[in-house]
């Protein structure tokens, strides 16, 4: 039996370890350990590969949706549209900065938020729309764009599972207003910690967000906002310009072995693959399938050695410490997609043979259960 774990972050960074230690050695012979050279060479690499202007090295991916609603310094009854199958940080970020946020549905197709759907859940208080480039797959932004302009709202993307997605050669991050980006670990831009980044094409916002995330303070000492303690550490850096390096071919590997999902995976009603659409670049941080077997399918594959996850088990709305922000609310999409969705191992260091094997077995799990025949795939 093969044994397939669904992560594991020492053979994902297993080929990059020599170019670390590396570099460690230069980080801990310069004697500059916050906001360094290293931080600089980041935000200047990651914003060109984007194709922005301005990159701002953060924490975590969380610190840059909060910072960016920070910024903006919206009146504290703002409304916030987000998804309401995102996960919960979209929705933290939102309580943290002392506003509300207002969940949208998703497409059941695509699981990102639903254009149709966001113009009936706008009010005179809805200052920004937080769409989340879910599993690595971009939102419809030209939709999205439309409506913003239409209601003179902000667009603030949470793009911490989409480095590098696109819609027609444009990256995501480069849509909005600000961007925010997360590099944990498991992320396709991994660092070996937490970290973060923020992106805009505004100067005014870029040097405010420099400040924020250094206590307010653009002089030592001196504080021109009530800011925090939100800096991309200068390891993170180091070990991130060099990751950067190499994210064009660990995109292509996940790419790569989501085709082989795509061409070896049944065909049936009972199984969703995720949708190929023309004009976009999915990433794969996420190979997610739907299936309402979704449990039995988990328990079958850890039983055969292959282990899954759950992206996410349950939606924002009901988990115990954010219902009351959502009292009596209902999404039926978002809790169908949280009951059905399964995340299958697409690693960098996932090979193909291992790939073919999880399509086997869960072929043969349909075929077990007698729900499709020889001809359906």
């Amino acid at each position: 039996m093969m044994i397939i774990p669904y992560e594991n972050l020492k053979l994902l960074n297993q080929p990059f370890e020599n170019e670390f230690k590396g570099a460690f050695d230069s980080f801990l012979a310069s004697g500059w350990y916050v906001l360094g050279n290293q931080v600089k060479q980041f935000e200047a690499s990651f914003a060109e590969w984007l194709g922005a202007k301005y990159c701002v090295g953060l924490a975590s991916g969380l610190d840059a949706l909060y910072l960016s609603l920070v910024a903006l310094d919206l009146p504290k009854d703002a409304e916030i549209i987000v998804p309401s199958n995102t996960y919960i940080a979209t929705i933290l970020a939102v309580v943290n900065a002392g506003l509300k946020p207002v969940m949208v549905e998703p497409e059941l197709i695509t699981y990102n938020i639903d254009p149709d759907k966001i113009v009936e859940k706008i009010t005179s208080k809805t200052k920004a729309i937080m769409p989340v480039h879910l599993y690595g797959k971009a939102c419809n932004m030209d939709a999205i764009t439309k409506i913003a302009q239409k209601y003179q709202l902000h667009i603030l993307e949470d793009c911490a599972q989409s480095h590098g997605a696109a819609i027609n050669g444009i990256k995501t991050g480069c849509f909005s207003t600000m961007s925010s980006f997360s590099f944990y670990p498991t992320k396709n831009l991994g660092a070996l910690g937490d970290a973060g980044a923020l992106i805009t094409n505004d100067e005014v916002l870029y040097k405010k967000i420099l400040a924020l995330r250094n206590y307010g303070s653009h002089q030592k000492y001196y504080n021109k906002y009530t800011g925090i303690n939100s800096r991309l550490d200068e390891l993170q850096a180091v070990f991130l310009n060099i990751k950067l390096k190499y994210l064009e071919d660990i995109t292509a590997h996940k790419r790569y072995l989501a085709s082989i999902y795509d061409a070896n995976l049944i065909q049936s009603e009972l199984l969703v693959k995720p949708p190929i659409l023309l004009d976009q670049e999915h990433v794969y941080h996420i190979y997610n399938i739907r299936t309402s077997l979704r449990d039995d399918l988990k328990l079958f594959l850890a039983n055969n050695g292959v282990s899954t996850e759950i992206h996410y088990p349950l939606p924002p709305h009901l988990q115990e410490g954010y219902k009351k922000y959502f009292k009596d609310e209902c999404y039926p999409v978002a809790e169908q997609i949280h009951q059905t969705t399964l995340s299958l191992p697409i690693s960098f260091f996932h090979t193909e043979k291992q790939v073919l094997y999880v399509c086997e077995l869960i072929n043969d799990f349909f075929s077990q259960k007698g729900l499709y025949s020889a001809n359906d795939y």
